[in-house]
Parts: structure tokens; sequence; C-alpha cells
């Protein structure tokens, strides 16, 4: 039995935010992870190795349209292999990158296995009993599967053993237009596989902007079938192939493909926790928590995936790094997830941050501005032929900015200086003061937030006295 100041439950990016922060400052703490190895699923099985078939899958794409020129062909199951090898690399250097040793170095217990509370103050991990003054949970999540007849009778990938496949199927139905199922659809499509998409519901990525929701749904329809709005009412294998039937306004299509992926979303990975017997709070398998991730136990916080807000890596990153001092010296720090921004990896990118046109309509009514600019307008993006996409940023009328979108080739890196201005209450006019080299990416965001002055200049009495004024001098 060990007494501990603080006990980490989760070895993720969360998790190992808290332990390391912790320990940095003074306290005793122990982090529990249920795998052989730290970094959670966002390393093994989400971020990372998606990012690296993504990159792969983006070369091979490229290798491809340049075999098509010059008229010779480009094996991409050749290339999976290779692609293959990427990941698991990647995954093995950040890996070192997050071992325990860098965690036993500035004192922190390090415990692998399943871990359970045994009381409101005491958890077993293998043989260990653990005593906590203070708990933090953050076990990530795991892919959601929904009740579909036969399902259980069929081989299925997801996004935990997709990664080990060893070929390129030469067709994939994905199940789930969400951003796990369309950066995995979109890569297998790149190196080679025929891939059909199906989603239940009726709008195509609803969280995102209508018009960038309609554009990448546009561009993703050139490379692969996209059906949006259809019931998948029963899966089977047939002739080892997968056969999955849908029902579409009463009629009924079937598919069929080598492999299938489940991309249905994801749940709170807590069962094993036996939170029952801390009696912490669980509500349609979220843990309940208040603002300052607190939940019915005051002594007992959760974060990331375990909780129902953003279900990303960096808002879990921000959530741990309040929960320390919350759960250390009692404070109430809580992370401000209106200007979280978030990215879809798909080629093109898609950045969010804020609100949408229509939820800022819906909030604000007449009182905001849009204002919008293409990609083929910015000399960068026409330079290097991509200029698929554009700029969105809604402003309330004096110039606040509470929302901005993009579409187009690495969004989610040119895009963050908006993060940055929305953090520090900048209105938009501010960001069209800064001086952006040329050419650049960034120049997009110059492009649009000029459109802030051009505005106010031609609507201006000014403007108007002084058309007069050169009128009568000549």
């Amino acid at each position: 039995m060990k007494d501990y100041q603080l006990i980490v439950i989760g070895g993720g990016a969360a998790g190992m935010t808290v332990a390391a922060g912790a320990a940095n400052l003074g306290a005793k703490v122990a982090l529990v992870e249920k795998n052989k190895h730290l970094g959670g699923d966002c390393l093994h099985v989400g971020c990372v190795p998606s990012k690296a078939l993504i990159a792969a899958s983006k070369e091979a794409n490229a290798m491809m349209r340049a075999a098509r020129v010059l008229g010779t062909e480009f094996n991409g199951g050749e290339h999976y292999q290779m692609s293959k090898a990427r990941v698991d690399k990647a995954r093995a250097i950040i890996q070192d990158h997050d071992g325990t040793e860098r965690f036993e170095k500035i004192g922190v217990d390090v415990y692998i296995g399943e871990a359970s509370f045994q009381s409101p103050t005491e958890l077993k991990v293998g043989d260990d009993l653990l005593i906590g003054k203070k708990f933090v949970i953050s076990t990530g999540s795991k892919p959601t599967v929904p009740p579909i007849d036969g399902l259980d009778q069929v081989p299925y990938l997801t996004n935990e053993t997709v990664f080990e496949e060893e070929t390129l199927p030469e067709s994939l139905i994905v199940i789930g237009a969400g951003t796990v199922g369309l950066e995995l659809a979109q890569s297998f499509v790149r190196l080679g596989s025929q891939v059909t998409v199906l989603e239940a519901q009726d709008a195509f990525l609803p969280k995102e902007d209508e018009d960038v929701s309609t554009y990448l749904k546009s561009q993703l329809e050139m490379a692969m079938r996209l059906k949006i709005g259809v019931k998948v009412s029963r899966v089977d294998e047939v002739d080892g192939r997968i056969r999955v039937t849908t029902e579409v306004d009463g009629e009924t299509v079937e598919y069929e493909a080598d492999k299938l992926l489940m991309a249905t979303g994801r749940v709170p990975r807590i069962d094993a926790l036996r939170l029952d017997r801390a009696n912490v709070q669980v509500t349609k398998g979220y843990i309940d928590v208040s603002s300052s991730y607190r939940t019915s136990q005051p002594h007992i916080f959760a974060i990331g995936d375990t909780i129902k807000t953003l279900p990303f890596t960096h808002a879990a990153g921000e959530e741990g790094k309040a929960v320390v001092a919350n759960a250390l010296f009692g404070l109430w720090n809580k992370v401000d997830y209106s200007k979280l921004p978030w990215i879809t990896f798909t080629d093109p990118e898609v950045f969010h941050v804020g609100m949408t046109e229509k939820e800022a309509r819906e909030r604000y009514g007449d009182d905001i501005e849009t204002y919008e600019a293409k990609l083929s307008e910015v000399d960068r993006f026409i330079a290097e032929r991509q200029e698929a996409g554009f700029v969105k940023v809604i402003t309330k009328k004096n110039g606040k900015i509470i929302g901005a979108h993009a579409v187009g080739e690495s969004a989610g890196d040119w895009m963050q200086i908006v993060v940055y201005a929305m953090q520090r209450g900048d209105k938009i006019g501010k960001l069209s003061r800064m001086i952006y080299p040329y050419p650049s990416r960034s120049e997009a965001v110059k492009k649009v937030t000029d459109l802030y002055w051009r505005k106010r200049l031609f609507e201006s009495p000014l403007t108007e006295l002084a058309r007069r004024y050169f009128k009568l001098m000549q």
C-alpha cells in the first residue's frame, strides 16, 4: 500500500501533462497506464499513425499523378508497405520521447496495469493498492460500434486495428463520415484503394460551417463514393468479401468491398474503473464534471475524452494544464472552448475556431459581418497550384472576431494567427494591419481581413466627403 498526493489514471496526452506538471511542483505523484507503453490512443492508434499515413498517401498520390503524366505506372500496393513502416517508425520515435524513464526521472511512480477503484480513496492496480488524496481520471476513449445485423459475424477494422493491416485492400467501405472516417478514407484512396463512405446523418460534417462542409464534400467526391443519409441495415461476408446493405428513401442498396472500416464514433474508456465504488456519477457513458473538472467526488477530477467536451488531444492537454492547479491548490481553472480550434486533416485541410455563420446569426442576429476570400486570389497558392479552398472570418459589427474557418493546403498552420487574435481579444482590423511576408500562405488571412477596412472605407461618410472635395478640385 502506497500513499500519494495525486494519482493520475491514464497515460495519454492529458494524463502525462498532469503527472509531469504536478511532479515538477513537488507533489508525490503516481501515473497509472493499462497498456505496456505510455502515450495513449493519440500516439498508438490515433493522431500520430493517421498523420503519418496521410503524409505517405499524399506522396503516393503525387507519384501516381506524375506516373500518369510520364506514361508509366505506379503501384500503390507496394508503396503501402513503406507507408506502414513510416507509421510504425513515427510511433516508435514519439513513444521513446514519452517513455516511463522520463517520468521516473522527475519523481513520478509509473504503474502499468488495469486500474479499478476500491473506494473513493483506494485504487487497485494489479497487486498494488494505491491510496490517493486527489485523483485525475484521463483514460481516453475507445471506438463505438452500433448494433448492425450481422456485424458481429464479419471481420471489420477500427482505428485501433487499421494501422496493423499488412496489405492494401483493393476496395474499402467506411461506415462513418466523421473526422476519423474521412481522413482514413482519403488516405486509402490515395494509396490506390477504391473507397465508399457511408454516413447515416443527413448532414455532412454538421459541426462545420455550411460553406466549408459543402466545399469539402465536393472535393472529396472527386475521388471516392460519398453517400450521406444512408442507413446501414445489415452486413454480411459473401465469398470473402464484405457486403453492406443500406436503406435509402425506402429502397435497398448494396455495396461490396474487400474490407470494412467502422468509424462510427468513440465513447469514454471508463468501464473497468468501477466508478460506482468511488461514488463518481456518470451520465450516458460520460463522467459528470463541473466547469473546473471536479466530479461528484470533489477530490476526484476527470478530463479528456472521459467527459463531454471537445474530443481533441489538444483540448485534453489544456484541460490537463488547468486541472493541475485545481487538484493541488484547490483552484477553479477552466478552458475557454469558444477559442479552441480544431483541424480535419483531409486534403484540403479544414480549420475551425469559434462559431459558424449559422451559430453566429442564431446568437447575434443581424449584428454580424462575414468576410470571405478565395485561395485562388492569393499568390502563393497560385504559384504552388494549390488554389482549392477559401477563408471565412465572422465578426460582430464592431469587428470582434467570433469565428474563423478555412479550407486549404496546410490551413491549420497559417490560420493559427486568428486563434491568437481571438484569445487576445483583437478585432479583425488589427490582423489586417499586420505585416505578412510575401509570398506566404498567411497572406490568405491578410486578404480576408483587408476586406474589413475596404468595407469601412467605402461606407464611411468621410469617403463621400473626400469624393466631393476632389470633384470640386477638378
